[in-house]
């Protein structure tokens, strides 16, 4: 005799809470939320290492709007990311890092992060505008520049990829015994990459020397990550590998730099691979194609007023003493640096046609 089929009752699936619309960045000093009983306290910097945050900064900044400036010339084509607003991120992070032994690897916005590592603005103008001179032969454009001789393991293009790229480069850093970190970058639309994870588990199963850093711009393309993410708190991400966690105000320098001071005294002990989330905003679109329609210029004008980066450390380094017009004197210097790196960048010739064929296989076959 045949057995009836089981009735079933259907279950009620729970409403999903509503979620809140996108925020942007804390105004005041923001709440460090950690995992894994690691704390981030705010830097004590000094009055000069301030000012060298302030430069460096301005340095990024500059950099960019005269990017933007040549895009729109037609002297830069295809892909054009900047990094305008998320300047503290790099400069915070990479001011702690040891050059020549650690690592840097980032995705496709990466202009600042070349600077932040100590790469000639000349050179990088060059390769953003193609020219033979450029850090890559005039070959990488802006979102392909490499540099192994200041650790820099280059600007990628696929999304989310450079974070298994990354690790593999901790373990090098491992098996090679150099003390050497890893400061793997990716944004809050590559947190949701599946080799991501992967990446994630071999790390802490193998407790590689890796800083996971999140650049947490609010909108990946063009999505709110509260939209986006199941899991808005991006911190909390490596939870479910054991990998501690920390959440941070990116748009504030000294926060990043003492975050990320304490991160590295736990992954340089052998405490294996740290998530950092550095909550910052972009101000201009995703790419120099974007209108950034999903956002109003009401939000934007707000972060800019209340919370940009290099307005609060001016700010602080006037609380300090520093006066006026020695600011205005080293915006006057930066702004020299970096017309000086566009007009080496027009000046400089075009790859010769036989450069297609050079540097694309290791080896001959």
């Amino acid at each position: 005799m045949a057995k009836s089929p089981r009735k079933t009752t259907p279950v009620k699936k729970p409403a999903a809470p509503k979620r809140a619309p996108a925020k942007a960045p804390a105004k005041a000093k923001a709440t460090v939320h950690s995992t894994g009983g690691l704390t981030a306290p705010i830097y004590n910097a000094t009055k000069a290492e301030m000012m060298d945050f302030y430069e460096q900064m301005l340095l990024i900044r500059r950099f960019e709007e005269k990017a933007g400036q040549l895009y729109g010339l037609g002297l830069i084509g295809g892909f054009c990311h900047l990094y305008i607003g998320q300047e503290a991120v790099v400069t915070g992070l990479q001011t702690a890092i040891s050059p020549g032994k650690d690592s840097v690897i980032t995705g496709y916005r990466d202009h600042g992060h070349m600077l932040a590592c100590g790469i000639d603005p000349k050179i990088v103008m060059a390769e953003l505008t193609g020219r033979a001179s450029g850090i890559s032969k005039g070959k990488g454009g802006s979102m392909h520049m490499f540099s192994v001789e200041h650790g820099f393991y280059g600007g990628h293009g696929i999304v989310g990829a450079q974070v298994s790229l990354g690790t593999g480069l901790a373990f090098a850093h491992k098996y090679k015994e150099d003390g050497g970190v890893c400061l793997a970058y990716f944004g809050d639309g590559a947190s949701n990459q599946g080799q991501v994870y992967e990446s994630f588990n071999m790390a802490e199963l193998w407790q590689l020397p890796v800083i996971f850093v999140i650049e947490n711009n609010q909108y990946a393309m063009g999505t709110s990550v509260n939209r986006s993410s199941a899991e808005d708190q991006l911190y909390r991400r490596g939870e479910s590998f054991r990998i501690p966690g920390v959440q941070v105000d990116g748009m504030d320098v000294l926060a990043v730099r003492g975050a990320v001071e304490e991160v590295l005294k736990d992954v340089r002990s052998g405490g294996g691979p740290v998530l950092m989330e550095l909550k910052t905003y972009r101000y201009r679109g995703h790419s120099m194609s974007d209108p950034a329609k999903y956002r109003s210029r009401d939000e934007v004008q707000d972060v800019r007023e209340k919370s940009d980066p290099i307005e609060r450390l001016k700010v602080a380094l006037l609380k300090q003493g520093v006066k006026e017009e020695d600011l205005k004197a080293l915006d006057k210097k930066v702004r020299k640096i970096v017309v000086e790196a566009a007009d080496f960048a027009e000046a400089s010739p075009e790859p010769e046609l036989s450069e297609l064929y050079t540097n694309v296989l290791v080896e001959q076959y």
